[in-house]
C-alpha cells in the first residue's frame, strides 16, 4: 500500500470514539485557554531544553563502552562510538552526545580502581554532581571497588543501579550443557549477584545484554528509572533510546500521547493555519516540530534507518519500503498542513457540539483538533516503526 493511498484507508477519526480527548477538551476549556496555551508553551520549552547526564561506570573490562554505544543506538566500531577493548580503554571521563537527542549525554567513565582513578577519590575526580544517575556495570560478579563506589553514591543521595553485563555470553556458554534451562541460569546469576552485594540488603540487579537490549532485564531497569526521574528527564530518556522491541515502541507511544496534550494546547491559537469553517487555527510550526520529534523517537528518520540497515546488514530501501504512513517520506510542513485540512473539519464540528454555550469554543476547537491530529500521527508512526522492526528481523 502506498503512502498516497494510506489517507483513504485509515479509520476516520471520530472524537466520540475517543473519550480521552473529550476529557482533555473539557479540562482545557475549564481553565483560561490563553493561560493554558502560555503554560503549555513553557512546558514544551522545558522539554526541549532538558539535560540528562547518565554515568556508566564500574570495573575495567566489564563492558561499559559497549553499553554506552547500545544506549546511543550504535554498534561497537561505528563512527562516533565509544572505544572498546579487552583492556581499559577509557582513561578519563568522556561525554558522548546522543546522535538524535540534543541534551542527552552518556558518560563513559574510567574503571574504578584504575591507576588514575582510585576508589577513594573517584567521585570527586569524575565530577559527581554532573550526573543524574549512575549505572554500575559488572561482569561475572561485582567487586570490592564497585561496592565502595555504590556506598559513596548512596551517601551523596543519588541513584545508582547495578547492571550485570554480558548475559548473552553466559547463556551461550550454558546452552552447550545438557538439560539447559535459560530461566534457571538467569535465576542463578541473579542470586549470585545479590549474595555478592549482601551488605546492601536485597538490591535490584539487572541482567542485561548490550547486544540485545530487548531481552532480559532492560525493561525492568526502565521501570525503575521512570519512578526516580522527573517527568522531563524521563521523557528525554525514553525518546533517546533506540527502537529494539515492540515494547519500546509502546513506551514511546505512551510518552508521546502524554506530552501531545501540551503540544496541542501550545498550538491552539486564533492565528496560524485555519481550522476549516472557523476563525481559529493551529500553529503549524509547533505541530511540525512535535511530529518531527516523534519521527526521530521512533527511529524513522534517515539517519536512524541508515544506522539500523548497517547493523542488520539490510538495505535502507528494504527497511523504508515497509513504511506505509503519510510520514514514510519524512515530516514536513506540507504533510502536517494536509492533515489539518483533511481531518480538521470533522473534529472541529464534533467539538463544536460538545462545547455549545462555552465561551472558549474557538480555542477548544483548535486544541481538540490539534490533539486528535497529533495522536493520529503518533499512531501512524508507531505502525511504521513496528513494520521496520519486523523487516530488520529484530
Amino acid at each position: 500500500m502506498s503512502a498516497a493511498s494510506y489517507e483513504t484507508t485509515i479509520d476516520e477519526a471520530n472524537i466520540y470514539e475517543a473519550p480521552e480527548i473529550v476529557t482533555e477538551v473539557k479540562k482545557y476549556v475549564k481553565t483560561n485557554p490563553a493561560e493554558s496555551t502560555a503554560k503549555a508553551k513553557k512546558q514544551l520549552d522545558q522539554m526541549d531544553n532538558v539535560t540528562l547526564n547518565i554515568a556508566i561506570t564500574g570495573e575495567s573490562g566489564a563492558g561499559k563502552s559497549t553499553f554506552v554505544n547500545a544506549l546511543r543506538g550504535l554498534a561497537d566500531g561505528d563512527e562516533g562510538a565509544a572505544d572498546t577493548g579487552v583492556t581499559e580503554t577509557t582513561m578519563k571521563p568522556i561525554r558522548y552526545g546522543h546522535p538524535n537527542m540534543p541534551g542527552v549525554y552518556i558518560w563513559d567513565l574510567p574503571g574504578v580502581g584504575t591507576s588514575n582513578f582510585k576508589a577513594r577519590n573517584y567521585l570527586k575526580d569524575v565530577h559527581f554532581d554532573t550526573f543524574d544517575f549512575f549505572i554500575i556495570i559488572g561482569s561475572i560478579r561485582f567487586k570490592e571497588n564497585d561496592i565502595k563506589l555504590a556506598k559513596e553514591i548512596k551517601k551523596m543521595k543519588k541513584m545508582f543501579y547495578f547492571v550485570r553485563s554480558k548475559i548473552d555470553h553466559d547463556i551461550q556458554a550454558e546452552a552447550r550443557k545438557k538439560n539447559f534451562n535459560e530461566a534457571q541460569v538467569l535465576s542463578k546469576i541473579r542470586l549470585s549477584c545479590r549474595e555478592n552485594l549482601v551488605e546492601f540488603g536485597n538490591p535490584k540487579v539487572f541482567l542485561i545484554s548490550a547486544l540485545d537490549m530487548g531481552k532480559y532485564d532492560f525493561p525492568r531497569l526502565l521501570s525503575c528509572l521512570k519512578e526516580n526521574l522527573s517527568d522531563y528527564k524521563w521523557s528525554a530518556l525514553i525518546h533517546s533510546l533506540p527502537v529494539f522491541s515492540t515494547g519500546m515502541i509502546e513506551k514511546k507511544t505512551e510518552e508521546l500521547n502524554k506530552t501531545s496534550i501540551a503540544a496541542a494546547a501550545a498550538a491552539a491559537t486564533t492565528a496560524g493555519l485555519a481550522v476549516p469553517g472557523f476563525s481559529v487555527g493551529c500553529e503549524i510550526g509547533i505541530m511540525h516540530k512535535y511530529l518531527q520529534t516523534a519521527h526521530v523517537s521512533f527511529g524513522l528518520d534517515n539517519n536512524s534507518i541508515q544506522r539500523l540497515a548497517e547493523r542488520v546488514n539490510k538495505s535502507e530501501g528494504d527497511l523504508k519500503s515497509v513504511m506505509k504512513s503519510r510520514f514514510a517520506g519524512g515530516v514536513n510542513r506540507a504533510v502536517v498542513a494536509n492533515m489539518l485540512r483533511t481531518k480538521g473539519m470533522m473534529a472541529a464540528k464534533a467539538v463544536e457540539i460538545i462545547l455549545i454555550g462555552v465561551p472558549a469554543i474557538a480555542m477548544g476547537v483548535a486544541f481538540a483538533t490539534t490533539l486528535q491530529l497529533l495522536r493520529q500521527g503518533i499512531r501512524e508512526m508507531a505502525e511504521d516503526a513496528k513494520a521496520v522492526l519486523a523487516a530488520a528481523d529484530l
